[in-house]
């Protein structure tokens, strides 16, 4: 099993295609799913490091499955996006923070190429950058 494995869960299956495609060239293991069930059935036999969670979703938002994967003991890398209100994604990292999860982003849509594979090369956020 590689030793970075980025989880997608999004709606917008182009963009969960995009992400997948940029983190696959940066030596990532990817999964993308398009809904918290799917996820949730993935979850236990990939073991993401990293999971790329969209706050806006049908059926279940994020914060309901961010919730779930703390259950879980989900305690890897974060990243918050949303195409909504910056807000939605503020809250779901002050909750992820309060239940101790070690490095987690925001990430508000449409976000550049260069930020995104800066994010998941591990590299700090560029000043100005859309984090929150």
């Amino acid at each position: 099993m590689n030793e970075k494995r980025l989880l997608i869960v999004d709606d917008e299956p182009a963009f969960g295609e995009f992400v997948s495609q940029v983190a696959q060239t940066l030596g990532y293991e990817v999964r993308v799913t398009m809904d918290g069930k799917t996820c949730q059935e993935c979850y236990p036999d990939f073991l993401p490091t990293t999971i790329m969670l969209d706050m806006v979703m049908p059926d279940m938002d994020g914060n309901e499955l961010l919730l779930w994967l703390l259950q879980q003991g989900y305690s890897a890398d974060l990243i918050i996006t949303t195409g909504y209100n910056p807000d939605y994604a503020s809250d779901a990292k002050i909750l992820a923070e309060f239940n101790g999860l070690r490095t987690v982003t925001t990430l508000v849509k449409p976000f550049s190429l260069a930020r995104l594979r800066a994010l998941l090369s591990g590299q700090p956020p560029a000043t100005g950058a859309a984090t929150r």
